[in-house]
């Protein structure tokens, strides 16, 4: 696969390190009863206390009027974690190069577009259709961050998440440059769902840097490990745990728990099929 030849070029390239040292200048997350990184920490910090409240997206006021009718929910949460990263770290977004994974994108639009396709006058709205497009929040974030940087858009069903964050950890250790990985689902509608349950819409973002700066509130020491995951998870409750598998965004749960606690702590992510994320955090 290519992210396996790519994953090669990494040990030589860091000067024989086998494992990917980067910094987490800031963090954006919305999802049930998580409304925003900053609200959202005493909730994380403890096990207990939180509870999968309705989720609650802002409106994209950085989109002009026409793309932001425009805009379905899968779009407005990319937006939102986007922007409250880069506020978090004090970061321009448009000098920022973005990573935007999703397991099943705008599954809403996805779902239109079937059931149009499926009538008896098969006629796809040309809204539905362009959001229905994978790398639609990337151009939707173009234009809400005036962005010219590079922009990639990921998808690897359960695995997005990990596999969005080692190719921009990738990034960010060869370019030297300044990545903001942001990660997105929103449940499919029936009867999609009944076969692709997604429990939740939840996304969030990390704004990554190669280097510890004034901003940095992280360091993740990545490796890429063989095998399935078999450590033992930071302390969530039941409920946290559920929406964590419930949803592909949600896999990035265990890894902000422990950024938030601001102790040393392991984290491993299930990756791709025999490969496995094993993420050492640390406060900075």
């Amino acid at each position: 696969m290519l992210l396996d030849s790519v994953v090669a070029t990494v040990p030589w390239s860091l000067g024989g390190r086998s494992d990917m040292r980067i910094y987490v200048e800031g963090i954006g997350l919305l999802g049930p009863g998580l409304n925003g990184w900053t609200n959202s920490i005493p909730l994380l910090r403890r096990s207990g206390g939180w509870k999968m409240t309705p989720l609650c997206v802002p409106d994209p006021v950085s989109l002009p009027a026409v793309e932001r009718r425009r805009a379905g929910q899968a779009v407005r949460l990319a937006l939102a974690v986007g922007f409250e990263a880069h506020a978090n770290a004090q970061r321009d977004p448009s000098m920022t190069e973005t990573v935007f994974t999703s397991s099943g994108g705008d599954s809403p639009s996805l779902h239109t577009n079937c059931e149009a396709l499926a009538g008896a006058n098969p006629e796809v709205s040309p809204t539905r259709f362009h959001n229905s497009v994978h790398n639609a929040p990337a151009g939707y974030w173009g234009i809400a961050s005036q962005s010219r940087e590079p922009s990639t858009s990921l998808c690897a069903f359960d695995a997005s998440f990990a596999v969005g964050l080692l190719f921009s950890a990738i990034h960010v250790l060869i370019d030297h440059r300044l990545v903001a990985l942001i990660a997105y689902d929103v449940p499919y509608l029936e009867p999609i769902n009944h076969v692709r349950p997604i429990i939740s819409a939840f996304a969030t973002s990390l704004l990554l840097v190669h280097e510890k700066t004034d901003h940095a509130i992280a360091c993740l020491d990545i490796m890429r490990m063989d095998g399935e995951k078999c450590s033992s998870l930071p302390v969530m409750d039941t409920d946290m745990t559920t929406l964590s598998l419930g949803t592909p965004a949600g896999r990035s749960l265990p890894l902000l728990v422990a950024i938030a606690s601001g102790a040393p702590m392991t984290v491993e992510i299930e990756e791709l099929p025999e490969h496995h994320l094993e993420i050492q955090v640390s406060a900075c």
